[in-house]
């Protein structure tokens, strides 16, 4: 059977259990359903990246085809080319993220942070700076903001899945931070961590709580309302960040979230602070 790579949208939108699905309710319906539309091409060209059926040819086939139609605005959905018209979407952003998608198909080692800032860049900074436009941002700060954002949940996130993208034969961690704290992949791949790897997570969540903050301080007055949906997700995720602080780092044998009512809790205080 020969793959269709035809660049088209999953009729599925984000879960409605997702942080970022939770997140974008509090969006005007417009907005709202501009940003769905977004990051269900996100979720397409990344499940790509992650479809353990296909080749790895394959999957560079299907990203390829991706990049092809967004570098010539041609054969895209309808639904997404209205979202980039109508919001001004750079072109150069969503190939970016195709990009980042395409690191992952045969995952290298990062030597150092800044490799792995540069991955984060384009899955996540890429992703926070289009997501400004749809939100209505008009101050040109809020593009800083967006940028240390991505950092941050993305630094978040791999935390958090460092477990299992092992099981992945993933390693996400840079080699020079598993080297100072004396921790092997090999130990990571077989899901049993040596060395210091607690003082390991803390260091990086170090850097994932440094581009929060730096990010708090970017978010102007002016942006505060269309950044609502983006202050819900820094919450949650900061919050997911201090529980794993908390808890050492027990990624292998856990899966940390915020229950819901701590997320509508989180959601409730944020949009009074922006009303009031």
């Amino acid at each position: 059977m020969i793959a269709d790579f035809s660049p088209k949208l999953a009729d599925t939108a984000s879960t409605s259990s997702s942080n970022l699905a939770f997140a974008l309710r509090c969006l005007p319906a417009n907005r709202r359903q501009a940003a769905l539309v977004f990051y269900r091409f996100c979720r397409v060209v990344d499940d790509i990246a992650d479809d353990a059926t296909l080749t790895p040819d394959l999957k560079r086939q299907g990203l390829g085809a991706w990049k092809n139609a967004i570098s010539a605005q041609k054969n895209l959905p309808y639904e997404l080319v209205e979202v980039i018209e109508h919001y001004h979407i750079n072109p150069d952003l969503l190939i970016a993220i195709v990009q980042g998608c395409e690191m992952d198909i045969a995952p290298q080692p990062f030597e150092t942070l800044a490799g792995l800032r540069e991955y984060c860049w384009k899955v996540a900074c890429a992703v926070g700076l289009v997501s400004i436009r749809i939100f209505g941002c008009q101050d040109p700060q809020s593009e800083r903001y967006a940028l240390h954002l991505g950092y941050a949940l993305q630094f978040t996130n791999i935390l958090r899945d460092v477990g299992e993208d092992a099981a992945l034969g993933r390693v996400y961690l840079p080699k020079d931070l598993l080297a100072k704290h004396g921790v092997s992949q090999e130990g990571l791949l077989d899901g049993k961590p040596d060395g210091d790897f607690p003082g390991l997570m803390e260091e990086l969540a170090g850097h994932a709580d440094f581009e929060f903050q730096v990010a708090r301080q970017n978010l102007t007055s002016r942006d505060s309302k269309a950044l609502l949906s983006a202050e819900i997700m820094a919450a949650i995720y900061g919050k997911l960040l201090k529980s794993m602080q908390a808890d050492r780092f027990r990624v292998f044998s856990k899966r940390y979230s915020i229950p819901r009512l701590q997320k509508l809790a989180i959601a409730l205080r944020l949009a009074i602070q922006v009303r009031f």
